[in-house]
């Protein structure tokens, strides 16, 4: 029996479209979860180099300043800042970076006096769920581009075994 090329394309395109819509549900009303962890989808920096730059803005009730590199090396550094006044409350090192034909992004937290929270060698891994022309979602975190210079993001919290969602507001710094 023979199949013409059309309708092969056809049976991939819905193999591979039912495949990524499984891989992924939503763990917040913003924010998705991989339901499969092995699931990788296909992304460069280049598809989240609009993050690149100085931010600020607000979170978890108080003003926060980001600063974001330009990919370069196979990474994109950021550092975030989280102030409680005129005091920081606590530091995060930040790295995007291309892994499995996808992207993770790393987080390293640290106190006021830059004590790490997490061990030595230990980190919060955000692995790729989806990414859109103005979006990008990692697991429990996205962050949607309303416009070059404004940025909503999402992250999802658990605390007392309660699952809530943290909305950040970031306002590009020109």
């Amino acid at each position: 029996m023979r199949t013409d090329p059309f309708r092969l394309l056809l049976i991939l395109f819905v193999l591979v479209c039912c495949g990524a819509a499984a891989a992924q549900s939503k763990r917040t009303e913003n924010t998705f979860k991989l339901d499969d962890p092995d699931f990788r989808p296909p992304a460069t920096l280049e598809d989240v180099a609009w993050l690149a730059g100085a931010w600020s803005g607000e979170a978890f009730g108080d003003r926060f300043e980001e600063v974001w590199n330009p990919p370069s090396a196979g990474s994109m550094v950021g550092f975030f800042k989280l102030l409680k006044g005129d005091q920081v409350a606590f530091y995060e090192l930040l790295v995007l970076v291309e892994e499995e034909g996808s992207l993770s992004m790393k987080v390293k937290h640290f106190t006021e006096d830059f004590t790490a929270w997490e061990e030595k060698s230990d980190y919060i891994r955000f692995r790729l769920v989806s990414i859109e022309p103005d979006a990008v979602h990692f697991s429990g975190i996205s962050f949607y581009r309303r416009s070059d210079d404004y940025v909503e993001g999402f992250i999802a919290m658990r605390s007392n075994d309660e699952l809530r969602e943290e909305k950040m507001t970031f306002h590009r710094v020109r």
